[in-house]
């Protein structure tokens, strides 16, 4: 049996590197719709401080926003506990924390994505080069999965890292899909026109999403991009897929079959799943995108709760 404080920092480590990615790649897709979108640096770049759930935080700092002070708040703020230093700092120190239990390969590639942001911080590179910061914060986050993935015994420490992973990587698309519904279309006069396909074009390439929903739908539509984004069962940043993979981590943590559970994380998980899999899209948009999105994003927050009670409490 691992122990909690060894689980604790293999969970964590993961969700942080995930979080730090999905902040590079929002900033990125952002800063490519600004050129198609020109406009007022307020409504261009507030949204990703929203994504981010630090609007109050950023505000006391940095009053309005711009493009300068969001992507210092989001990638160097070290008192922005959700910028990309602070995050690849966490995952870090977690990782520091159980050096005897992770592969070398992966300890030297968290480590040279923290010493690479870290000169970034000081350099001010990524406001020459944008592009090529994000992409490594992007592609180092890829490559430590995948070296993850190929040298680490797939046991319990590794079903711990993909369950933070795959918890994290859900609760961000679905602030994706937030956000754009009710704060990055600028009137309900936009709606259909061709700024709204490109926010909603944006939304799917901040999921990495574009060129596969483009293969099974073809055409830009709401709620065939809310379909995909939360229901499918084969993309692996939809939400019901994220939520599956983390729920056979789960079991094979508990040694839990399937169909049954023997705590609240497993109780709570198996309760998420269910209800993503007999929703069809048309109840979601129906009873409201924004109010279903909160409420995962809740039963979310009480899954990660429950699994550090569970799991990680003294």
């Amino acid at each position: 049996m691992m122990l909690s404080r060894v689980a604790n920092s293999m969970y964590w480590m993961t969700r942080y590197i995930e979080r730090a990615e999905n902040v590079a790649r929002s900033m990125e897709v952002n800063a490519h719709m600004t050129l198609d979108l020109p406009g007022e640096d307020q409504a261009q770049w507030m949204p990703l401080v929203t994504i981010a759930g630090a609007e109050k935080m950023f505000r006391e700092q940095y009053g309005e926003a711009t493009q300068e002070s969001v992507i210092h708040f989001l990638a160097f703020d070290p008192g922005n506990p959700s910028s990309i230093l602070s995050c690849l700092s966490a995952a870090r120190e977690n990782a520091r924390a159980i050096r005897s239990y992770i592969t070398t390969e992966m300890w030297e590639q968290i480590n040279r994505m923290y010493l690479y942001v870290h000169r970034a911080a000081a350099t001010k590179d990524v406001f020459e080069s944008p592009h090529e910061f994000y992409t490594r914060v992007k592609l180092g986050s890829h490559l430590f999965a995948g070296i993850m993935e190929v040298t680490m015994t797939h046991g319990e420490g590794w079903h711990f890292s993909r369950l933070g992973r795959t918890l994290e990587r859900a609760d961000q698309t679905s602030r994706l899909l937030d956000v754009k519904y009710f704060i990055l279309l600028p009137t309900v006069d936009h709606v259909g026109l061709s700024v709204d396909d490109i926010q909603w074009a944006a939304v799917l390439r901040s999921a990495s999403a574009f060129e596969m929903y483009r293969q099974q739908y073809g055409t830009l539509l709401p709620d065939h991009i809310v379909e995909f984004l939360l229901l499918d069962r084969a993309f692996p940043r939809a939400a019901l897929f994220c939520l599956n993979r983390a729920d056979e981590s789960l079991r094979g943590i508990t040694g839990s079959d399937s169909g049954t559970f023997h705590s609240v994380p497993e109780q709570r998980l198996g309760q998420l799943r269910s209800d993503l899999t007999y929703t069809e899209v048309r109840e979601i948009m129906s009873s409201g995108l924004h109010e279903y999105l909160d409420n995962f994003q809740m039963r979310l927050n009480g899954i990660g709760q429950a699994i550090a009670e569970h799991f990680f409490s003294p």
